[in-house]
């Protein structure tokens, strides 16, 4: 009798910590069904992460839609049951709240849209996995979220809203979700050198400030963050639910 595929769903899957989690879930046994958006210029991204996921002898769906679009949800399909999904969405707006000119500050458009997209969408992708009968007991949920959730930094306002309703989100899908034997967490990763971080202004002070605090010594890595996630997938660990597990090497810790 072969044993029946196992498929996780990545949203954000050609770079950071998305890509990282897609090919260490697929070292590990699972097949992935990734979830990106990418113009022409940054398409090989995608391409690549998908031929490693090949090579590590892993099938490989990819579906170059917007993950909160609602319409766009419904195309991405699975050959099988669902064990994993990461929520790895990084698109929000960086204007701040208040400004001198007000054409420069967020709109009510721009502040939806980042919530919409790096929060609420969580709560819509889980709703039409169990709904469709695509994720069940021993289920995995995963949604990527930073220490911005409950700092201040300019221009952060809207993101750090996001981050912080993503982590309430996990909370409450790890209450409802706990008799169907599904768990969820956030992964709250260190400061990261990723595409999004460069899209923060300032970001070289973010990264030279989390270095010189990291007891470690370095930078947290995607590949930090992606075994921390692959060994959340093992058996027995069904009981860790509903938490913010820090994954970065001591820095949120040191003042």
């Amino acid at each position: 009798m072969t044993e029946p595929q196992r498929w996780a769903l990545i949203l954000g899957a050609s770079s950071g910590f998305g890509a990282a989690t897609s090919l260490e879930l697929a070292r590990s046994g699972h097949n992935i069904i990734g979830v990106h958006l990418d113009r022409k210029a940054t398409l090989s991204h995608a391409e690549r992460v998908i031929d490693n996921i090949r090579a590590a002898g892993r099938q490989a769906l990819f579906f170059n839609v917007n993950a909160a679009d609602p319409e766009r949800r419904e195309e991405v399909r699975s050959s099988g049951t669902v064990a994993v999904l990461l929520h790895s969405l990084a698109f929000g707006n960086l204007r701040p709240y208040i400004a001198a000119d007000p054409e420069e500050q967020i709109t009510a458009a721009q502040m939806d849209m980042t919530l919409t997209v790096m929060a609420h969408s969580l709560v819509y992708w889980v709703q039409d996995l169990v709904r469709r009968g695509l994720m069940g007991r021993g289920g995995k949920i995963f949604a990527m979220t930073s220490a911005g959730g409950t700092r201040v930094l300019p221009h952060y306002g809207a993101v750090s809203a996001a981050k912080a309703a993503l982590e309430s989100h996990i909370r409450q899908l790890a209450m409802e979700l706990a008799p169907r034997g599904i768990s969820a967490n956030a992964i709250r990763a260190g400061v990261t050198d990723t595409p999004a971080l460069r899209k923060i202004p300032g970001h070289e002070l973010i990264a030279e400030t989390a270095l010189r605090r990291n007891p470690s010594g370095r930078l947290t890595r995607p590949g930090d963050v992606a075994r921390v996630i692959a060994a959340l997938c093992a058996p027995g660990t069904d009981w860790i639910t509903g938490n913010v597990i820090g994954v970065d090497g001591g820095e949120d810790i040191i003042g």
